[in-house]
């Protein structure tokens, strides 16, 4: 007669009256899981926080079985807690992402730091073939960022001088550059 009863109530959700929670939920478990996961895999987009979300539902409800008023409402009750369960995933999921660490910046490879290095000695070594006026004035305009009144006055020379020790000292620095590669 049990039998008859279980397979009766698959159909209609409804729990007959005596049932303790152990008969109501197991009942419930077997008729609805598969759907009520179905519903929490669409909310959480997730198969196993979905599973879990159900399971957590039917512990629920089977704590507070005795506190049910109507047990006919506990497939809502299931349905109101696997909705409301998945949301808190989501909720949950959002804060998570919120405050992730953000990914390290790409770092440059070996490679990269062993060609500036040679890149760097090279241009040093071109400076240091450059006339003296000249490389004073390349040193202070870029690496020291100063302008060209600037120089001008550190070198003790005209502004058209610093003009024109900058132009020779590009072009001779260039032409050293592009034999070194």
């Amino acid at each position: 007669m049990t039998t008859e009863t279980l397979v009766a109530d698959r159909s209609l959700g409804t729990v007959p009256v005596g049932w303790d929670a152990d008969m109501a939920v197991t009942a419930l478990y077997s008729a609805h899981y598969r759907s009520l996961v179905r519903l929490a895999v669409l909310l959480v987009r997730d198969v196993a926080s979905a599973e879990e979300v159900v399971q957590d539902a039917f512990v629920a409800l089977h704590g507070a079985w005795r506190r049910l008023r109507d047990t006919d409402k506990a497939l809502a009750y299931l349905r109101q807690s696997v909705v409301n369960r998945s949301r808190s995933v989501l909720r949950h999921r959002a804060v998570v992402e919120k405050y992730a660490p953000k990914g390290l910046p790409d770092a440059p490879s070996a490679e990269n730091g062993a060609i500036g290095e040679l890149e760097r000695s090279a241009v040093i070594e071109a400076l240091r073939g450059l006339p003296t006026r000249q490389r004073e004035a390349l040193v202070l305009r870029y690496y020291g960022d100063l302008s060209e009144a600037e120089i001008a006055h550190a070198m003790g020379i005209s502004k058209g001088a610093v003009k024109s020790h900058t132009s020779r000292g590009m072009a001779a620095l260039r032409m050293a550059l592009e034999q070194f590669s």
